[in-house]
C-alpha cells in the first residue's frame, strides 16, 4: 500500500501582495484627502488664536500704562526722535509719555489753612518744617498719618503740566515744573523738594485744584515702539533725552524669530477738549505661513492738568 504525500504551500502570491499594497495606497490617499483639510484648519486656527492673544495682551498693557500718563506728556516720535502726529504701518515709531504712580493735593494758602507747610509759588514763604526762602517743603493733604502716600524718596513731583510750548509748565524740561522729593512723616505727611522750581516760574503756575502728580524714579519716561519686528516697552528713560532708556521688554513679535510686529499710530492731542485720542493698530504676521492678525485700539488720554 502506497501513500501519497501532498505538499500544500501557504502565504500570498506576489500578485496578491501587490494588489493589497495598491488597495491600501488608494485607501490611505482617500483618507488623507478628507483628513488633511481639517488638520490644516486646526493648525491655522491655533496659530491665529496665539497671534491674537499675544496682540491683545500687548495692547491691554499699553492701554493700562497710557491711562496713567501725565497730562499733556504723551507724544509720538519717529526714528530720528522727532515729534510727529502719525506713523504708517511698517515704519519705526514710538509712543512716549511720563508715567505717573500717584496723585494728591498740596497745602495752598488759598484753601483756608491758617498753618502748616504751604507749597511756595512766590519764593517768599518760610514754612515751620523747613525755614528759609523759598520754602522747600509742603504738606500732603488727604492721606492718613498712619498710611503714607505712595511716594518713595527719590521720586519726582509735577504740578500743572501743560506740555510742549508752555514752558515752564513742561515736565520734560529740566527746570520746568518737576523736582525730586523725599517724604517725612507727620500730621499730615510733608514732602521736601530737592529744589523749588515752582518759585522760579515766571509767571507762577499753581494748579487750580492744588494737585500734584508723582513720577516713580524707576519709571520716568516710558516708550512703546515697533522696531525691527518687535513691539517693545522701554522704561526709566531720560526726561531730556527720551531715547536713552535703562530697561527694555519685548511685548509682542520678535526681531530674530516669528511672528513679526508692525504698528500704525495716530495721535490727536485735543480730540475732545482736554482729552487726547490715540489710535493704535498692531499687526502680527507669521511670515512662513503668511498668517497675520490685526488689532486696533482707541485710547482716551486725559490731558486735564
Amino acid at each position: 500500500m502506497s501513500r501519497r504525500f501532498r505538499r500544500h504551500s501557504t502565504g500570498f502570491t506576489l500578485i496578491e501582495a501587490i494588489m493589497v499594497m495598491v488597495i491600501t495606497g488608494i485607501l490611505v490617499g482617500a483618507i488623507a484627502v478628507f483628513i488633511s483639510k481639517p488638520v490644516e484648519s486646526y493648525v491655522d486656527s491655533a496659530r491665529r488664536a496665539e497671534l491674537t492673544d499675544q496682540a491683545d495682551v500687548a495692547l491691554r498693557r499699553m492701554t493700562r500704562d497710557i491711562r496713567l500718563a501725565l497730562p499733556n506728556s504723551l507724544r509720538l516720535k519717529d526714528s530720528s526722535n522727532a515729534t510727529v502726529t502719525s506713523c504708517s504701518a511698517g515704519t519705526e515709531c514710538y509712543v512716549e509719555f511720563i508715567l505717573t504712580k500717584f496723585g494728591a493735593r498740596y497745602r495752598d494758602p488759598g484753601d483756608g489753612s491758617t498753618g502748616g507747610n504751604f507749597l511756595d509759588f512766590t519764593g517768599t514763604l518760610s514754612n515751620p518744617s523747613c525755614p528759609g526762602t523759598p520754602s522747600l517743603c509742603f504738606d500732603i493733604l488727604g492721606s492718613s498719618p498712619t498710611n503714607p502716600p505712595n511716594i518713595a524718596n527719590g521720586d519726582s513731583i509735577v504740578v500743572y503740566n501743560l506740555g510742549a510750548g508752555y514752558a515752564p509748565a513742561d515736565a520734560y524740561i529740566a527746570a520746568g515744573n518737576r523736582t525730586t522729593v523725599t517724604l517725612t512723616s507727620g500730621t499730615p505727611y510733608y514732602a521736601t523738594m530737592a529744589s523749588n522750581v515752582f518759585a522760579a516760574q515766571s509767571p507762577p503756575l499753581p494748579s487750580p485744584d492744588s494737585r500734584f502728580q508723582v513720577i516713580g524714579q524707576n519709571d520716568k519716561v516710558v516708550r512703546y515702539g515697533c522696531v525691527g519686528g518687535a513691539l517693545t516697552r522701554q522704561s526709566n528713560c531720560s526726561f531730556t533725552a527720551t531715547d536713552t532708556c535703562a530697561a527694555t521688554a519685548v511685548l509682542a513679535g520678535s526681531a530674530s524669530a516669528e511672528p513679526k510686529a508692525t504698528c500704525e499710530l495716530d495721535y490727536q492731542a485735543t480730540a475732545t477738549g482736554r482729552n487726547g485720542l490715540l489710535y493704535v493698530r498692531l499687526i502680527l504676521t507669521d511670515t512662513p505661513s503668511g498668517e497675520s492678525v490685526s488689532l486696533f485700539q482707541q485710547i482716551h488720554v486725559d490731558n486735564a492738568p
